[in-house]
């Protein structure tokens, strides 16, 4: 087996969420045979540990839930479970731990352990939280862990990354306003909640644009439903949108705003507004002191603005000092499409340099 084996082997069964049976058997059957110890710390994960007789370790994680999307690629190897796909590129993190692992199996020496985590969940609830918690880190005294992210876009086989930003914490905004549904000829015994969700909608982007440039954010909405009839005030106005930021100040000032907002639209309008943030997860910041090391080592690309995507590595970076990069796909359908695809000689440029990261004393 090779790297492109893996890869179309994995996407060919993907699964959803904490439930990879297939998966972490197919992850199991290639982990079981090389000198290493697996277990799984918690449910919906698989760990592979390279013990190279030193008191420390370094981790390198891989994603293993795919999405719920009926694949359209038409490839030879496309998925054989029925509207599931990976079409996030978690299929080419996979296979390259695992090539990773074939070549820690031929090292005789290293300046520390190696600990291989695939986790379940990056799409849905943060499986990389689970394992942070389990204390599996602790145990094996993890100074360090290290991801990727195949890369639409990117120029192909490019590692790049950046300091501090590099990908946001996200929260799903969900806004209600409530009102009263007088006839149009009758307005004055009404409470409109479409205007007052329009006036809503203005200052939460005025706001907004008062950040300057510098600080990296965002708030939008992209869906916003209200009314039923044409003559009628409408008693209810339904807003979905995205609050994205990197520091936690400004994710949190912006929340407030938007509370604030509502409450003056209540003040205003004499309807009632109901706001719901989602939890998400954490901003992805790389650390200096490690990206600097790193950088001076095993040199990548560094990038001018960071990317306004989720990624739940960032539990990881709450736990320990982690590493999180962009591996380029060149010119190829956007992540979470039915038509992703990419040329797997790619993902060898991923393992070669986990393996340098491998070989660095940190």
């Amino acid at each position: 087996m090779n790297i492109r084996d893996d890869r179309r082997a994995l996407h060919q069964i993907p699964e959803l969420d904490r439930n990879l049976p297939e998966t972490f058997a197919y992850l199991n059957g290639v982990l079981s045979g090389l000198n290493c110890r697996v277990f799984s710390p918690v449910t919906g994960s698989l760990c592979a540990f390279f013990d190279f007789g030193k008191p420390e370790s370094i981790a390198f994680r891989a994603d293993a839930d795919a999405l719920p999307i009926a694949e359209k690629t038409g490839a030879g190897y496309t998925s054989r479970h029925v509207g599931c796909m990976h079409a996030c590129g978690h299929d080419g993190h996979m296979a390259v731990l695992l090539e990773l692992a074939r070549r820690l199996n031929e090292r005789k020496n290293l300046p520390h352990n190696v600990l291989l985590v695939f986790q379940s969940a990056e799409e849905t609830t943060g499986g990389a939280r689970d394992i942070c918690e389990s204390g599996v880190f602790a145990e094996y005294n993890v100074r360090a862990i290290f991801g990727l992210h195949l890369w639409p876009g990117l120029e192909a086989g490019v590692i790049a990354s950046r300091k501090q930003e590099l990908m946001a914490r996200s929260s799903e905004v969900t806004v209600d306003i409530y009102g009263k549904s007088a006839h149009i000829a009758k307005a004055a015994e009404g409470v409109d909640a479409l205007m007052a969700a329009v006036e809503f909608y203005q200052k939460a982007m005025e706001m907004e644009r008062k950040l300057p440039d510098s600080v990296f954010r965002l708030l939008k909405f992209g869906k916003f439903q209200s009314g039923t009839v044409r003559n009628a005030l409408s008693a209810h106005t339904h807003m979905e949108g995205s609050l994205r930021a990197f520091q936690d100040g400004v994710f949190d000032g912006l929340a407030a705003g938007l509370a604030g907002i509502g409450r003056a639209m209540e003040e205003t309008y004499g309807c009632t507004v109901k706001l719901h943030l989602s939890d998400g997860y954490p901003a992805v910041m790389n650390p200096p002191e490690l990206y600097d090391r790193v950088q001076n080592a095993v040199p990548f690309r560094e990038l001018e603005s960071p990317s306004m995507t989720a990624e739940d590595f960032s539990w990881y970076q709450k736990s320990l000092p982690g590493l999180f990069f962009f591996l380029g796909l060149g010119d190829v359908p956007a992540l979470h499409t039915d038509t992703f695809d990419f040329d797997e000689t790619i993902l060898l440029k991923g393992a070669d340099f986990f393996e340098k990261l491998a070989e660095i004393d940190l």
